[in-house]
């Protein structure tokens, strides 16, 4: 595994490099990366700058365009040795805009959807993610630069049983 100053160096390279099946997974490869043959990644994927070497990615798995994978949650100075490591096996399909935290292991053949949070393991061979978006209440006061964030709270009229600070 290379120095930290470096993998940070390579990190910001594969970030935007081309390449998805070839250079941005050979980069986090040597960054100390596991992965499998045949694993795309899409640009601006960030993965985790103090503890790559805890993230395992399997043979044809893709993680899409956005995503986020932490393998370390604390703050302050980097620690020897990281408090989560991420295993995606193989076959895995993680979609754009997708967040994945410490401590989870995504099964063989699962298919994460676009924009999940991935806060727990997730079985082999599943379509996992949040239901579909859905209305969640009614503004009457718009958000914009000529009505507060408190007015537009004020004005919003949400259904069922949630409630927003502030709303009626």
């Amino acid at each position: 595994m290379v120095g930290n100053l470096i993998g940070r160096l390579l990190h910001k390279i594969a970030f935007i490099a081309p390449g998805g099946g070839s250079v941005r997974p050979w980069l986090h490869r040597l960054r100390g990366v596991r992965m499998g043959p045949g694993v795309w990644i899409g640009q601006f994927v960030y993965i985790d700058d103090l503890h790559p070497g805890d993230l395992t990615v399997g043979e044809n798995s893709t993680i899409g365009l956005r995503t986020s994978i932490f393998t370390h949650f604390y703050w302050g100075l980097r620690r020897p040795k990281s408090n989560g490591k991420v295993v995606i096996g193989k076959d895995v399909f993680i979609g754009p805009h997708c967040i994945i935290l410490p401590n989870v292991r995504i099964g063989d053949g699962a298919v994460i959807r676009a924009g999940t949070v991935v806060t727990r393991n997730v079985p082999p061979h599943v379509f996992w993610g949040s239901p579909s978006a859905d209305v969640l209440g009614v503004a009457t006061v718009p958000l914009t630069r000529q009505h507060d964030y408190e007015e537009f709270t004020r004005g919003l009229r949400m259904r069922g049983h949630r409630k927003t600070a502030g709303a009626a």
